[in-house]
């Protein structure tokens, strides 16, 4: 440009095409000409806001490995360190296709498909059941503590299976391994891991698996009230779904549960009542399970 060269002739010389060099020209010169340190500022400028631009550092990126190695989901580590679960996504995703396995790490790796039997229950009855219905309106809202959802989880084979508990407000959970899906042991565990804590039980709702049977033992137990979902309704425990569902995590489907360990277990537990949940404002069911224990014992 100082030599008055055309436009034509400086892409001729730089081997571009002159469009090229016309948009750099038009882009970059400032009040004092085109200037190549302005320009070079000017155009790192633009590119930190470009979509091809890579939005998270290499700090960011090994911290972001780190959580998902712990099972974190997108979502939850965006809000930790301050970046879009999208961006991760995209992350991810790029590591699977440059032959990565870091998309192992997501919870939802293909579609869920799910029997509903038509609305049909096949177990029969349980003896003195009572419906959701039946449970008072207020505890739909969450906003006490003391109301618990349980289930059971199978393994391989469907030997053994793990009891989950889960309470509805703070989603703290409490897992237990029990050798045989029967009422005895299912019960007998039940009562175990919240006799410690029964005063904050007051209700248990169960879905309509025949393990629940002896549900006034554990009315008796822990001076609670037990209801039942209606059939083939799983988003009435929608908290204790969730959790199951964390914990495949943990205890894929086709994992022998004679191989967990009682350890593990404890781990699994500590690590998902430890995780940020959205719904909680990102807090931890450890962190509003004890600030609801801590407003409860002041009222005391």
């Amino acid at each position: 440009m100082k030599d008055g060269k055309t436009q034509s002739q400086i892409a001729q010389l730089l081997d571009r095409h002159k469009s090229t060099v016309s948009r750099e020209i038009g882009r970059n010169t400032g009040l004092k000409g085109y200037r190549p340190k302005q320009a070079c500022l000017l155009a790192e400028a633009r590119s930190l806001g470009s979509r091809n631009a890579a939005r998270i550092s290499p700090v960011d990126w090994a911290e972001t490995i780190d959580y998902l190695e712990q099972k974190w989901s997108p979502e939850q580590i965006a809000n930790h360190i301050g970046i879009s679960h999208e961006t991760i996504y995209r992350h991810v995703y790029a590591n699977k296709a440059a032959g990565g396995s870091l998309y192992q790490q997501l919870r939802c790796q293909k579609k869920r498909k799910k029997r509903y039997a038509s609305g049909h229950d096949r177990r029969g009855q349980i003896v003195g059941r009572r419906p959701i219905s039946e449970r008072p309106a207020h505890i739909e809202a969450r906003s006490q503590i003391g109301h618990w959802e349980g289930d059971t989880v199978i393994g391989a084979h469907h030997k053994q299976a793990i009891v989950t508990l889960v309470e509805r407000k703070s989603g703290y959970a409490l897992i237990a391994k029990v050798s045989n899906k029967t009422s005895d042991l299912v019960s007998a565990a039940i009562i175990n891991k919240l006799s410690p804590m029964a005063p904050l039980v007051k209700t248990i709702t169960f879905d309509n698996g025949k393990e629940f049977a002896e549900h006034q033992r554990i009315d008796n137990a822990l001076t609670s009230t037990t209801y039942f979902a209606d059939p083939f309704a799983s988003w009435q425990r929608g908290s204790n779904e969730n959790f199951n569902g964390l914990s495949r995590q943990y205890i894929p489907k086709k994992r022998l549960l004679s191989t967990v360990t009682n350890a593990e277990l404890r781990m699994i537990q500590a690590e998902l009542n430890s995780r940020p949940r959205k719904r909680l404002g990102f807090k931890t069911p450890n962190e509003v399970f004890m600030q609801s224990l801590n407003r409860v014992a002041l009222r005391v």
